[in-house]
């Protein structure tokens, strides 16, 4: 029989959010790197290939160690958090950034924080109350308004916005499922399991994305890529998917209106779009929002 999800003690929340802030910073990267990565290389490639290195990285993990394996329904389960965050955001973000810059992706992804909490609400059955709401309410149109500025900003809806809005609903149902099952299996244990069973599927779809050969590119294009793989894909997993499990799910996911702010600040050093005094304004309302969302309760 599975295990039951047990809430964690109110003692434990701070390293909920030390966890969670620690995968936010490992994730900021992810939008800028990307858009290095397939900028010479296919974004089906980058898509499905960093899952399947990761999952490499996994199985050998995951035999080293001895881990036990899932049973019954986390397989299942497990094929849910891969469908989200192995496959679809990956995919839908590495199409959608060969079209639009990394600090425009900011501007829908952050709002995951919010479908987060809705997934926690309906999945985990958490009971945030209205002082989260509006604390989170408000760092959505924080996060949307500052990125527009410093974007220049919002266009008329583009293909790429319905990619990234898809990427947004895939994630969060990956991150909702998979912080439950890490309170069964363990955070590191849930990430490596589900690239595992995603393997199967992201084969295939990376060896299409090479179409007739190897892709030639240079050294940046590769970093961008084995930080995809180990960083992205892999480590920041173990860090996020622990806070979580630690939860609650809704507060800790706030964490994440920081990232859109990191990532424009990633963007600006690695890839020369547009930072100025705005990018203050718009970090120190942000981070404001996301710390009343994170002290409100969470019934």
């Amino acid at each position: 029989m599975e295990s039951q999800a047990k809430p964690a003690h109110r003692g434990s929340s701070a390293a909920g959010l030390g966890f969670g802030l620690l995968g936010v910073l490992a994730f900021s990267f992810t939008l800028p790197l990307t858009r290095v990565a397939v900028g010479q290389l296919d974004p089906l490639f980058v898509g499905a290939g960093r899952a399947v290195a990761a999952g490499l990285l996994a199985t050998l993990v995951l035999a080293v160690l001895r881990q036990r394996f899932p049973r019954g329904r986390q397989w299942a389960r497990l094929a849910l958090v891969g469908a989200g965050v192995i496959a679809g955001f990956p995919i839908l973000t590495s199409y959608a950034l060969q079209t639009v810059p990394a600090a425009h992706g900011a501007v829908v992804i952050g709002l995951l924080p919010a479908a987060t909490a809705v997934v926690a609400v309906l999945r985990a059955r958490e009971r945030p109350t209205p002082r989260f709401w509006l604390a989170s309410s408000l760092g959505v149109a924080a996060v949307v308004g500052f990125v527009a500025i410093t974007a220049g900003g919002l266009e008329a809806l583009q293909p790429a916005d319905l990619l990234l809005a898809g990427a947004v609903a895939l994630a969060a149902i990956g991150y909702g499922e998979g912080a439950l099952l890490s309170r069964e299996l363990g955070s590191w244990q849930t990430i490596c399991w589900a690239l595992i069973v995603a393997l199967p599927v992201m084969v295939p779809l990376m060896l299409v994305g090479l179409g007739s050969g190897w892709p030639r590119a240079d050294a940046p294009a590769w970093l961008a890529f084995a930080y995809l793989a180990g960083v992205s894909m892999f480590l920041g997993f173990f860090a996020w998917y622990r806070g979580l499990a630690i939860g609650p799910i809704a507060r800790v996911s706030q964490i994440q209106l920081v990232q859109p702010v990191l990532t424009i600040v990633w963007a600006a050093l690695l890839l020369g779009e547009r930072l100025d005094l705005v990018v203050l304004v718009g970090a120190v309302a942000v981070i404001a929002c996301a710390a009343t969302a994170v002290r409100a309760r969470i019934r």
